[in-house]
């Protein structure tokens, strides 16, 4: 437990959607900061089909999953540069992004999404984010749209949305990027 302390695990998912590559940034920084290690996944499904429609088959759902592994590389290097993509590790994962981040998240110190609303308290939030707040295992951050909206402010409103208790008294905290 002595090395999380000093290298801390910090989890992000991303869908390939501005507010995850947002998540990513805000990540990365903070993995930068505190000299921890991040972690980028990536998690997809295949679509429900019609019990009449043709069968998946194997070689499809091979090339699916290489088509994410590619859009995850490439998101991770759009976002983050070559080099810092090279310092992080990703993971394609078949399955529910909830679930998914869910799990990740009992060997992680911190999880961090994206979400794209401003004011999650004033808003739904997605299946995932809500998902997220509830369950994980560790604390959450969500990232929300850069800047506040009306100009500069120091004002903690526009800084914190939204802040929660998860299970176990975890710290959720939702932040502008």
């Amino acid at each position: 437990m002595e090395s999380r302390a000093i290298n801390p695990a910090i989890v992000t998912g991303v869908s390939g959607s501005p507010a995850s590559a947002r998540a990513l940034r805000w990540a990365a920084d903070e993995a930068s900061r505190r000299h921890g290690r991040l972690k980028v996944v990536l998690a997809w499904q295949t679509q429900p089909r019609a019990f009449y429609a043709p069968v998946v088959t194997h070689q499809q759902l091979a090339v699916r999953h290489q088509q994410a592994v590619d859009a995850l590389a490439a998101t991770v290097r759009a976002v983050l540069g070559p080099e810092a993509a090279a310092r992080v590790t990703t993971e394609v994962i078949e399955g529910s992004p909830e679930r998914a981040l869910v799990d990740l998240s009992a060997g992680a110190d911190l999880l961090v999404l994206g979400a794209a609303s401003r004011r999650l308290a004033e808003r739904s939030i997605g299946p995932v984010v809500r998902t997220c707040l509830t369950r994980a295992h560790c604390p959450v951050v969500v990232v929300g749209p850069e800047g506040p909206s009306g100009g500069d402010s120091d004002d903690l409103a526009d800084v914190c949305d939204a802040a929660s208790v998860g299970r176990g008294g975890r710290a959720t905290v939702a932040l502008n990027g």
